[in-house]
């Protein structure tokens, strides 16, 4: 059984429907990267699988059907989500973005270890732990709000787009923590990107969505290895 399995997935914003019957899953485990131009749906399927905006159809997590649960109630089961453009508390203070991450989680137990091992992970995070959010440069912004994600102790974790307005050296750093969790932690991943020559180099697997719907997916090596894909959906 896959850790998130999503059939017949329509969702979008008033009388606009933007995702028309999409299927896709993640196994335990996986980095899944999803590509696709702009306008394509990306950013809506991983608000409807947050429960952030209404959507129909199933979406079932670890054997659950989610699909009406309420977004407060999908991060307790284990699924946290990055959103596109970083989503940090700015007034608040890089310590206490932690702890808000943290919110879902039952008492106290391990958060202030989570939080020593996170400011590991991004030691520029650490200098500045009494700093303001929004006086972060934008690397630190993303780096901040991947650890408040992982603050939760996410089974699956929803990446929005993390490389938009980065420096290519800050985006390689963070897709380099993105896939050391994964491969060494078994964090499963679920990442929105348009860097697709990157993100195709840690992806297991990859979906191409046009319009809201899936056109293609299969693993990096297959579908890099399609010369009319890679021309037509790749830019490489």
């Amino acid at each position: 059984m896959p850790l998130l399995d999503v059939k017949d997935l329509k969702a979008g914003y008033g009388p606009v429907n933007v995702l028309d019957g999409m299927h896709l899953h993640v196994d335990q485990g996986e980095f899944v990267v999803m590509l696709g131009a702009n306008g394509a749906g990306k950013t809506t399927t991983m608000r409807a699988i947050s429960g952030l905006i209404p959507r129909h159809g199933s979406i079932v997590f670890e054997g659950h059907d989610i699909h009406k649960a309420s977004a407060d109630s999908i991060v307790r089961s284990g699924i946290a989500q990055v959103p596109q453009g970083r989503g940090t508390f700015p007034e608040l203070s890089v310590e206490d973005n932690l702890l808000a991450g943290a919110y879902v989680r039952h008492g106290g137990d391990g958060v202030h270890d989570d939080m020593d091992k996170w400011f590991a992970v991004f030691p520029r995070l650490a200098e500045r732990r009494a700093q303001r959010a929004g006086s972060l440069s934008g690397g630190e912004q993303q780096m901040l709000a991947i650890a408040r994600a992982l603050m939760s102790r996410p089974k699956l974790l929803l990446c929005d787009e993390p490389s938009l307005g980065l420096a290519p050296l800050i985006t390689q750093e963070l897709f380099a923590v993105l896939e050391r969790l994964n491969r060494d932690e078994g964090l499963s991943v679920l990442l929105v990107e348009q860097n697709a020559n990157l993100a195709m180099h840690i992806a297991n697997r990859v979906y191409l969505l046009e319009t809201g719907q899936i056109v293609a997916s299969g693993s990096a090596e297959e579908l890099g290895a399609d010369d009319a894909i890679r021309k037509a959906y790749l830019g490489f």
